[in-house]
Formats: C-alpha cells, structure tokens, sequence
C-alpha cells in the first residue's frame, strides 16, 4: 500500500504545523494503568513526528507540551510530567542537534523548575544555528495569557511614548507575541477526539486548517502524520477570497 508521504505535493506543504498531543491519560486508562503511564509512552509519537517533519522539511513545528492550565493537575502527574520533559531533554538533545534542528520554547518559563529551564536553555543555545528545522515547545503556555502580555508592553509604550495609537498594527501586536519569529500556523492538529482549540495559538491560527483526530497520542505515528499534510493538501485555502479570486490569480 502506498504511504500518504509518497502522495505529498513538495511544492504545498505547511510551513508551520502545531499539535495538540492529547489524549495519554485515556491511552493509559484503557490499558489498565495510571495517567504517567500514558505520558511516559508518548515520547515515541513525539519523536514520529520531529522525524516526519524532517524527512519532509516541513520547517516549523510547534508541539503542547505543557498548558498554563495543566499547573492545576494532581501534584504527582505534575512531577512525573516535569520529570519526563527533563530526561526527554537530555535524552534528545543529541539527536535534535545532529537533526539539524533549532530548538525554541515559548510559554511562561520562570514557573518551570530550575532544572528544566537550565536544560532547556542549554539545547536552545547549542542549537541556535541550526537551519534544517525549527521545534517550538509550549512549554506552560496559555495564548490568553501570552496576548494580554502583549496587550500589557503595547499599553505600556503608548503611555511613555515610544508608540503612538495609530501605529498599532497587527505586525507590531504580533512582535510582542511568543512567536514573533515565526510564521502563522497553516495546520493545527489535535489528537484524542476532543474537538477544541484549549488556550493554544488563539492569534496564531487564524486562518489555519484545523483537524481533530479520534486517535489517541500515544499511537499516533509516522503515517498518521502524513496523512494530515495529505488531507491539508487536499483543502482549498481561501484566507477570505471566494473560490473565483483564487482561480483567478493562478
């Protein structure tokens, strides 16, 4: 059977992907076990991911790691999650390098602990000029946040002057945001059968492509992956335009 990869238009893949890894605490559930096993066992689907976007060269990939919200869990799911993102740090952190991948995290980094945020520090700066690839880590993030921050240093200076009202735009909104670095999201997945956005990118997936997906994280795959591209490749992106502009522009 042929893959969903060989189907892919080179010439029309997203440049940005995020994804919404949900669903291991039911994976786990279902077999019998407690929430961190479900956590522990989706650091392969993490890993299909990173690996299918590089053999592609899909350039931007922002995975949900942890939400601003996922604070309030049982302390020790919280541990065990903390724990899991340092070992995964250090365990990947050779092979993100050796990917040619530049490693970024956006979210509110000063509530991680110390541990984390010196590890993932480290791997941002070894790997600040890589040029294959970009993996973005929302790491304690929360777009309602993250845009009232923006809100806030906007305000801010327009009262001392450095801005004036008129030069708000949505460029200049968007260099305050997290991701000012990056491009829009063109494709947002979520695992899980949940069908909801949950605090992530709010500005940022404006005119995405959205595809909810019935599997659970921890069995999603290489394969799975390709397939969204496949069926985003396969939706016609109008970003307002009426189907007639677009045939017209060709």
């Amino acid at each position: 059977m042929q893959s969903f990869k060989d189907k892919l238009n080179r010439e029309q893949l997203p440049q940005h992907v995020a994804i919404i890894m949900d669903g291991n605490g039911r994976w786990a559930k279902s077999r019998g076990e407690k929430r961190t096993f479900g956590h522990k066992h989706a650091i392969k689907a993490v890993r299909d991911v990173v690996n299918a976007c590089n053999e592609i060269e899909i350039p931007y990939l922002t995975l949900y790691t942890f939400s601003s919200e996922n604070w309030k869990r049982p302390e020790d799911e919280v541990d065990t999650l903390m724990s899991l993102i340092s070992e995964t740090l250090l365990l990947e952190a050779e092979e993100i390098f050796t990917k040619g991948l530049r490693m970024h995290v956006i979210g509110d980094i000063g509530k991680l602990p110390a541990l984390v945020q010196e590890q993932m520090m480290h791997l941002v700066d070894i790997t600040k000029d890589n040029k294959r690839g970009n993996l973005i880590l929302a790491l304690s993030y929360g777009s309602q946040h993250e845009i009232l921050s923006a809100v806030k240093q906007i305000s801010h200076k327009v009262k001392t002057g450095e801005l004036t009202e008129d030069q708000i735009t949505e460029k200049v909104f968007e260099n305050h945001l997290y991701t000012k670095d990056f491009p829009p999201v063109d494709l947002l997945i979520r695992t899980s059968g949940e069908v909801r956005i949950s605090n992530f990118l709010l500005w940022q997936i404006a005119y995405a492509e959205l595809q909810f997906l019935d599997i659970l994280w921890p069995d999603f795959g290489k394969e799975d992956f390709f397939k969204c591209i496949y069926d985003y490749q396969n939706k016609e992106r109008r970003f307002g335009k009426t189907s007639e502009q677009l045939e017209e522009n060709i």
